[in-house]
């Protein structure tokens, strides 16, 4: 079925009605509507009146008191005492889509990234719009700072994160014992946020024989640490603006390369599966196949590389403060790596020598020093 034809047929089912609450911000048209008593109710307890009486533009989809009442009463109740304030405003703000997006702009999409840091799934077919599985049963009620399309469900986000989402799927069992052997569970159960491409059971059991016992045990902590952290980026990145991008820095330092082949997206290599799991700390792209960082020493040679390349500009330019803080940032960076002990020691002694002088021209140059003698020791012993 032709796109044209799906969208009329979302925007005939839905009974389109263009209203006009031109002098009302978006609360005032709500209250005024008589029908989101409940959703009025809930913003006063969460304290979000007055951002969304703010500037904007914002899109809510707002449900109405039927939609709060399809929710257990004692759940309403609860979600509107002072101790809950942080989960009743998670819910509220996943209804929220900064910026204005009529209906005529909804139905060509298939997803949008809430004010909570989610993303909501948007379906547009024959039976009408469906966001996160509720029905929009009205559209384009326009307001002095935005729109709102009406709901007739209360959506809800996510509410475990990484590892508990991992967990309830039932196919990451190898990559949870990983984490928890490397140190790394509770970071990714963490604030976070962070993005996640997920190796399944599966894709573990394509390793070599013995491959996983052996980073398993403690004294190889380290490079699992370093590979668990080349499947991990830092923030909330959705498949659009993975795909859009030729590579991703990953927290392991390397960069991992993004393609498309047959029309297949993959990640270094690895196809990607199933995208935009969402997790109350971030997302999660699952993989069929692990996928392993350059060799420690040829990304630290990178990393010094880039570091000079940005500093030694600096330098010349007279900014020695900056160029300072370059190196020393990097050297730090490299620090938490699986480098050799030597070279480590090597890094914190200069370092800390850096530190003891207050002349920035002094502390550039100890640096730089330092970086060029780690670059020899690297190069050297490949």
């Amino acid at each position: 079925m032709r796109f044209g034809l799906i969208r009329g047929l979302a925007l005939a089912a839905l009974g389109t009605l263009s209203m006009s609450s031109h002098g009302a911000d978006i609360v005032d048209t709500a209250v005024g509507a008589g029908q989101f008593k409940t959703l009025a109710a809930a913003l006063e307890a969460a304290q979000l009146v007055d951002t969304l009486k703010g500037k904007g533009p914002f899109t809510v989809f707002a449900p109405t008191d039927e939609a709060f009442a399809k929710l257990p009463q004692e759940t309403v109740a609860s979600l509107l005492k002072p101790e809950n304030r942080k989960q009743l405003t998670d819910i509220l703000t996943f209804h929220v889509v900064p910026g204005k997006v009529e209906a005529k702009d909804v139905v060509k999409l298939s997803g949008a990234v809430t004010a909570n840091g989610q993303r909501v799934d948007i379906v547009a077919d024959k039976d009408g719009v469906k966001v996160d599985g509720a029905n929009v049963i009205k559209t384009d009620i326009l307001c002095d700072n935005g729109v709102i399309h009406v709901i007739d469900s209360v959506i809800l986000p996510a509410s475990n994160n990484i590892p508990e989402t991992a967990k309830a799927a039932g196919q990451f069992e190898t990559l949870l014992a990983a984490a928890k052997a490397a140190g790394l569970a509770e970071v990714l159960g963490s604030a976070g946020p962070f993005t996640v491409f997920a190796p399944t059971d599966e894709a573990f059991g394509k390793l070599p024989k013995g491959t996983v016992e052996t980073l398993l045990k403690p004294e190889n902590k380290e490079q699992l640490a370093d590979i668990l952290k080349y499947h991990v980026i830092a923030g909330r990145v959705y498949s659009e603006q993975v795909l859009d991008s030729k590579a991703v820095k990953t927290l392991q330092g390397a960069p991992a390369s993004v393609s498309i082949q047959d029309g297949v997206p993959q990640i270094q290599g690895a196809k990607i599966l199933k995208t935009d799991i969402d997790a109350s700390n971030g997302v999660i792209h699952v993989i069929d196949s692990v996928i392993l960082p350059p060799p420690q020493g040829a990304n630290a040679q990178r990393m010094l590389e880039e570091a000079v390349a940005k500093g030694a500009p600096l330098f010349n330019a007279g900014h020695h403060a900056e160029c300072a803080t370059i190196y020393r940032n990097t050297m730090s960076e490299l620090m938490s790596t699986s480098l050799p002990k030597s070279i480590k020691s090597h890094m914190s002694s200069v370092i800390r020598q850096a530190d003891q002088t207050h002349s920035s021209t002094k502390k550039a140059w100890i640096l730089r020093h330092g970086i060029d003698q780690m670059y020899t020791q690297l190069t050297s012993n490949p």
